[in-house]
């Protein structure tokens, strides 16, 4: 399959006055994704799973010291972070932040032309975004409301589901969207996953995730365990099952 996205031994630290390499919470990442393939990142707290995602969209409190990205075939790792949304790569982040004054379909409409240049009319745009909040369980009044402001968590989870499916990136990186969620929210949520999949299947996924519950439900074609800031083991969900019964104890010393 066409490779789609790839990261070659990427280091990154902090960025503060302190410019000691020891502070590398990334010391060696690589992982190469392809079109329509959903992998899974699992690995205990602190081991630099939410860096990573964050300095895949280039978050300005993070440096790459080394290594390189590549996505579609070109070098993108000194492109900022709306370059890289703007080319088709999309953060669902893992706690959402609240945007007063501007509401949903505001957002998503600013949003959208900021991506591809589509100026939809709000009528079109409205009608889109209620059908996917109907499918990911929300109310369709949450529409016109201030991005995030008030919701629950499992809401704004859905809501950024809701702007992956219209924004229609060629690779998500989904930032524990599993964490705060109970059963039926959880199941809410992968459903429209699976959903917007089903649309787009060249569509590229990536999962960081404390969690099997979210793999059972999306059933990735690849499972990495990272510790300590290096992907130590790679496999199918067989990883994972093991994971769930052993922990990560036995892969501490494979790094």
């Amino acid at each position: 399959m066409t490779e789609l996205f790839r990261i070659s031994d990427l280091h990154a630290r902090p960025v503060t006055e302190d410019t000691d390499p020891t502070d590398e919470i990334l010391r060696g990442v690589t992982l190469s994704i392809a079109a329509g393939e959903v992998h899974a990142i699992m690995g205990p707290n602190g081991c630099g799973k939410s860096t990573l995602a964050s300095t895949l969209l280039a978050s300005p409190e993070y440096e790459v010291t080394s290594g390189d990205l590549f996505f579609k075939g070109d070098n993108i790792t000194e492109w900022t972070t709306d370059v890289r949304a703007k080319a088709g790569i999309f953060l669902a982040f893992q706690y959402p932040q609240e945007i007063a004054g501007v509401s949903v379909i505001q957002f998503l409409r600013q949003s959208l032309s900021a991506r591809k240049g589509i100026d939809l009319s709000v009528l079109e745009l409205r009608l889109s975004a209620m059908d996917w909040m109907k499918r990911l369980g929300m109310d369709s009044s949450f529409v016109d409301r201030y991005l995030n402001e008030g919701f629950s968590g499992g809401e704004k989870k859905r809501n950024e589901i809701m702007q992956m499916a219209i924004l229609e990136p060629e690779i998500a990186i989904l930032d524990e969207t599993d964490s705060g969620l109970d059963i039926d929210a959880l199941r809410i949520v992968a459903k429209g996953i699976r959903e917007v999949r089903a649309d787009r299947d060249k569509l590229g996924i990536l999962l960081i995730t404390h969690y099997q519950r979210l793999l059972d439900e999306l059933q990735p074609d690849f499972v990495h365990i990272m510790i300590d800031g290096r992907i130590v083991a790679s496999g199918g969900m067989e990883l994972a099952e093991e994971l769930e019964r052993s922990g990560y104890e036995a892969y501490r010393s494979e790094k």
